[in-house]
């Protein structure tokens, strides 16, 4: 779904190649997962079905196993979007909404922008000051329980969602494969997280 290949390349620099999951049963060989994606929400959504994934990915969030979405990816576990009418994933309650007109800012938002944090979360280290990471969207999540809301970025006059999380699940709209040192140090982070022991099964 379209950022496969960038994100496969900087797990792969930082010593965890990934193995890339096309059915269901190669969902046996991982410990965790990621969502990447770029492109539309419909299409994104009717290739999980047409891969058998979609009820698979809400029993690893239902069991509580790590799954991390990136850019499209994060919108997907969300109820549903402005942007198409199939179902999404529904991990997080909540909806996808088109950027608002802002004086001063355009559609699709592209650029650096700096993390604002919500509510800890394993990608961001606690009294440090945040990074700047690269966006490019025009939609964004709209959680409903402030408590899934990790992080925020500056757009306009106010704000849109960075990053959520919820448990063991979590995701970014920005792209960390594309925030050079800063992106390396988030997912860095994550696989640190993981190493913890955040993988083991509850």
């Amino acid at each position: 779904m379209g950022n496969l290949h960038s994100v496969q390349t900087s797990f792969k620099r930082l010593g965890q190649p990934l193995v890339q999951v096309r059915h269901p049963r190669d969902l046996e060989a991982c410990d965790a997962l990621i969502l990447p994606g770029v492109g539309a929400f419909d299409p994104a959504m009717e290739k999980l079905h047409s891969t058998g994934l979609v009820q698979h990915l809400r029993s690893w969030h239902d069991n509580k196993r790590p799954l991390l979405g990136i850019c499209l990816g994060l919108q997907l576990l969300f109820e549903r979007s402005d942007e198409g009418s199939i179902e999404g994933l529904g991990l997080f309650e909540g909806e996808v909404q088109r950027l608002p007109d802002q004086q001063g800012e355009r559609i699709p938002h592209m650029g650096w922008g700096q993390l604002r944090p919500q509510q800890p979360c394993p990608l961001l280290v606690e009294g440090e000051t945040q990074p700047w990471v690269y966006f490019v969207h025009s939609y964004a999540a709209v959680p409903n329980k402030t408590a899934d809301l990790a992080a925020t970025v500056s757009f306009g006059q106010g704000e849109a969602t960075a990053m959520v999380w919820s448990d063991r699940t979590g995701a970014c709209q920005f792209h960390p494969e594309k925030s050079a040192k800063a992106g390396a140090r988030l997912l860095k982070q994550w696989i640190g997280w993981l190493q913890s022991g955040a993988q083991l099964p509850q």
